[in-house]
Order: structure tokens, then C-alpha cells, then sequence
């Protein structure tokens, strides 16, 4: 009987033909990089020493048949692998970078007075760090959810950070809904696993956050690496010439490798071959000299046409309507060199969307005045008061009266005066006669818009095969949940599109019917296989 009830177990087993999908368009270099290490270095690269600096004797390698207690090389060894790690990011904490440098092609000076911006062939030293959103550390990068491309630019000016994403747009504009999309789209306190009904929930609630969804719901909402998607600063900034004249602008990158998307079977395969694809992809392309590249280009409005539109042109919930403004092409970002480590390059790397230099003004939209606040909070946090020391964050020149704390100090000013203002020949502030005196002040309404959302769908998607594909992937992710969500959630589309709605609809009820249709099919073959099984005990035969 133990054996029967083992077997019909195992006939529940279901054994699903899935697509296999190889990435063999590059040689995999970060596999090989220990090898290149030794390649580098054919013999040992030094003596080994404790922390202090002391030559450290072989017979201290072991604690075997020695008093492990007095073994100071085992105590630092095991204290400081206890407390290596650091607070994982609470978005974007899965990882890589490279670093390279932008080149100015195109003059732009009519519109901004920036100096990395100006003179044609002039070329800047970058990092940039590409992430995942809502997966943690260790997760997959073959996923539906935005993916992230921050860019430090080590300026004369100071250093100018770009934090983008690979969307146009954003899941909304209160950024006090924050922390609530955080915990509706990562993991339930409960089962530690994502939850479907807790997004559902968020966006009926919130239903701006919809307009992200369709985009991801759709061929665009799983790039093929990150090499091959577009990025997006987000906001509108104010950005001004040298003789003071104002414009306003979205700065967006150009992926020159060509758009790429993967589809939900190809995704998947790699994902169970290779479920750091992404990451693997970047190096290997850069360890290949395939350097890749993206082209800067910016949307501009004058302020005139800025207070003429009919929309919200700062709402980071929608797009610029065509034909409301003009685009410029500034230069290009090229990443030519890999890190050297990881943890010191990428992981301590910090991005404020306020790192701005001479010529650009900070957006005036809400989401990034409390991003002004926040991004420096959570840096403290992390990586401690002094996060712009790390040698990666560190700008080309730097003087301040911020003094002391948790290292790295770097030369901590020295003897300079810690006080401002002061009679003894401290750093002084300069005045920029080209930067506006007057103040702006934008004011945004509560109501959501769904127009945005259904120019997306029915002029943006421009085929009724893609319109299916986005209502199969919706479709998918309402399949379990209670009825009073599902109901609301397809109101909530049938706002958007009578035909989102209906192809959605249908969808859900195919998904379910095959479901159904599944279980019945393994429950009968299981009573089948049982009684086949039975007939094994029949004393005919024995």
C-alpha cells in the first residue's frame, strides 16, 4: 500500500516541454574571469598579510591543534566576514555597472550653458549602475518589472547624476504612495512570496499606476538585456544658456544597439538556464570590445509652450503629446571598461537625483522634491554620512564645511575653517548671473487621467496581436485572485478600452476553463495509472 500511495504522488508530477533558449551571441568572459586573473598574473601577486599590514606565517592559516581563541588572524578573518554585507537597497538592489564616458557630438549651447554639455568632441568620465526594481538580491533579471540605468558624470562642474528608468514614464506623481507600491509589489509579510492580489488591489486603488503596467504588460516590458533598452530621467528639468534664456526638457537615452525585447517563453527559458542573463550579457559584451553606447537626446519646450499645452507636462504619469515640442540630440554615453570589483564599484555606488551642475535647475514636479529629500536618507543609511568620500562617488573637486563621522573621511578639510561664513579665507560660494531669480511653482490635481493610458493601447500598440498579447499577460496575473478584485480590475480597464477589457475578460476565462481542464486531465490519468498499477498485485501474477 506505501508503495501505491508513493506512485500515485509521483503521477501528480507533471513533466511541462518548455522553449529552450541559448544566448551564444558572445563568448562568456565573466565565466572565465578567475582564468584571465591568473592569465594577468602568472605568479603569486604578493605576501599575504593580516589587516595591520603583517606578514602573515603559513602556520597561521589554520586553527587546527592551536588555541583558536588567541589566533588573531582567525578572529578578523570570521568578525569581519560576520559583518560584510550592508543594507540591501529597497528597490534596485540587484546590480552591475561599468564605467566609460561621454562624448558631446552635437552643440547645444543655444540651450544650456553646462560645460559637459559643451564643445564638440569634449568627453566626460561615467559610471553606470543597471538594476532590477522590485527583485532582491540573488533574483532574476528575466522578469516583468522596470529596470533601472543610473549615470554619474564625473563633470568640472561637480558631478551630474541621471537616475532613469527604461520606461518614459512613471507609476505615479504623490510620491507618498511610495512606500505603499513598495510593499504592494514586493513580498507579502506573510508568505514572503509576490502577490498578485496585493497589486491588483494597489492599482484599482491608484489606477494612475496603470499606464506602467500596460508598458510592461506589453512587448516592451522585458528588454533582451540592458544593453538593448532605451532609459529615461523621468522629470522635466529647467535648464538655461549663458545669457539667462530658460527652457524645459526630458533627457533621454537611446539605446544605439537597437531596441530588443524578449517574449514570456523566451524569458523563461533563459531564466531557468541563466537567471543573471542581464548582468552575464553586459560584461561579456565589454570584455568582447562590443562596447555599448546610447545616444542623449533632448525634448524641449520653451516656456511659452510650456504654459500653452493642454495637458500636465509635468506629470511624470504621461507622455509629451506629439507635435507640443522638439527634440535635440546632445552626445553619446559609451561604457569601454568593466569593474574590478563589485561591491566597491556598483554596490557603494549612490545616484541623487539632485546632483546637478551649472545650467540644469532641478525638476519643480513634487515626486522629485521629496526624491531630493529621500535618496540622500537612504544613503546615509546604507553606506553612512560620508558616502560621497567613497573614491566611485567621490567628485573630481570638492570643498564643504561638513567635517567628521563614520569614514571615509578623505583628507576631513584638514585645518580649513569648519564654519561659514568666516573671516579666515574659507571656500566661498560663487554666483551664476545666468540662473533665474524668479520662482516657479506648479501645482498638480488629484484626478486621474485616464487618457494617456488609452492612447498607449490603441494608437502606441499599433496591432491587435500585441493588444492580445498585453491582455494575455494581464489576464495571467489576475488568475487568482478573489472575485471583488477581478471585478474592479476590469472595470478599472473597461475605462481604459471597451476592447482591453473584453480581450482581457475572455482571456481570463480561457485561462481558467484550461485550467479546469488540466486537473481533470491528471486526476484521470492518475486513476488510470492506479488502476493499471493494481492489476500488478493480481495473484496470476506471482
Amino acid at each position: 500500500m506505501r508503495h501505491l500511495v508513493t506512485y500515485i504522488c509521483l503521477c501528480l508530477v507533471v513533466h511541462v516541454t518548455g522553449h529552450r533558449y541559448h544566448n551564444e551571441t558572445l563568448p562568456d568572459a565573466a565565466a572565465q574571469q578567475l582564468v584571465e586573473f591568473r592569465q594577468l598574473h602568472p605568479r603569486p601577486i604578493g605576501v599575504v598579510t593580516k589587516v595591520s599590514g603583517e606578514p602573515l606565517d603559513i602556520r597561521d592559516m589554520t586553527t587546527l591543534n592551536t588555541d583558536i581563541f588567541i589566533s588573531r588572524n582567525h578572529f578578523r578573518l570570521t568578525s569581519h566576514n560576520v559583518r560584510e554585507r550592508i543594507p540591501e537597497r529597497v528597490v534596485h538592489a540587484k546590480g552591475i555597472g561599468a564605467f566609460g564616458y561621454f562624448e558631446v557630438t552635437n552643440d547645444v549651447s543655444k540651450y544650456i550653458k553646462s560645460d559637459v554639455f559643451n564643445g564638440i568632441g569634449k568627453k566626460t568620465p561615467v559610471v553606470v549602475r543597471f538594476s532590477t526594481v522590485v527583485q532582491n538580491l540573488g533574483g532574476s533579471d528575466l522578469v516583468r518589472e522596470t529596470k533601472g540605468m543610473a549615470i554619474k558624470m564625473y563633470t568640472k562642474e561637480g558631478n551630474l547624476d541621471f537616475v532613469c528608468i527604461n520606461l518614459p514614464i512613471f507609476l505615479f506623481k504623490d510620491p507618498i504612495l511610495f512606500p505603499k507600491f513598495v510593499h504592494a509589489f514586493k513580498r507579502n509579510p506573510r508568505t514572503d512570496l509576490i502577490d498578485n492580489i496585493a497589486r491588483w488591489d494597489f492599482l484599482n486603488l491608484h489606477s494612475e499606476a496603470l499606464h506602467t503596467i500596460l508598458y510592461l504588460a506589453s512587448d516592451l516590458g522585458i528588454p533582451n538585456g540592458y544593453r538593448k533598452m532605451d532609459s529615461f530621467a523621468e522629470h522635466v528639468y529647467e535648464i538655461f544658456n549663458k545669457h539667462g534664456d530658460q527652457y524645459y526638457v526630458k533627457f533621454n537615452f537611446r539605446s544605439e544597439q537597437g531596441l530588443s525585447n524578449l517574449t514570456d517563453a523566451q524569458a523563461k527559458a533563459i531564466a531557468v538556464e541563466d537567471p543573471d542573463y542581464f548582468n552575464r550579457d553586459l560584461y561579456n559584451a565589454i570584455a568582447a570590445k562590443q562596447y555599448p553606447s546610447w545616444r542623449l537626446d533632448m525634448d524641449i519646450m520653451t516656456k511659452k509652450e510650456l504654459l500653452t499645452v493642454k495637458y500636465d507636462p509635468f506629470d511624470t504619469t504621461r507622455l509629451w503629446e506629439r507635435g507640443t515640442y522638439h527634440t535635440v540630440t546632445i552626445g553619446r554615453l559609451v561604457l569601454n571598461r568593466r569593474v574590478e570589483n563589485n561591491f566597491r564599484d556598483i554596490d557603494q555606488t549612490i545616484f541623487a537625483p539632485d546632483g546637478l551642475v551649472p545650467g540644469i535647475m532641478g525638476p519643480f514636479d513634487v515626486l522629485f522634491r521629496a526624491r531630493k529629500i529621500f535618496y540622500p536618507d537612504a544613503q546615509n543609511y546604507r553606506l553612512g554620512v560620508n558616502h560621497d568620500n567613497i573614491r566611485v562617488n567621490a567628485p573630481l573637486y570638492d570643498k564643504y564645511y561638513n567635517r567628521d563621522g563614520r569614514p571615509p573621511l578623505d583628507d576631513n578639510m584638514k585645518d580649513a575653517p569648519n564654519y561659514f561664513p568666516n573671516s579666515f579665507n574659507g571656500p566661498m560660494p560663487f554666483v551664476d548671473e545666468a540662473r533665474r531669480s524668479e520662482n516657479m511653482e506648479v501645482y498638480h490635481r488629484n484626478a486621474v487621467d485616464l487618457q494617456p493610458m488609452a492612447e498607449f493601447y490603441n494608437e502606441i500598440v499599433n496591432d491587435d496581436a500585441h493588444r492580445q498579447r498585453i491582455a494575455n499577460v494581464l489576464a495571467g496575473s489576475l488568475r487568482v485572485v478573489p472575485k471583488d478584485v477581478e471585478i474592479n480590475s476590469l472595470r478599472l480597464l473597461k475605462m481604459v478600452s471597451f476592447d482591453l477589457a473584453k480581450r482581457v475578460k475572455v482571456a481570463l476565462h480561457k485561462i481558467r476553463a484550461e485550467n479546469v481542464a488540466e486537473r481533470r486531465r491528471r486526476v484521470a490519468q492518475c486513476i488510470a495509472d492506479v488502476s493499471q498499477n493494481q492489476n500488478l498485485f493480481h495473484p496470476r501474477f506471482y
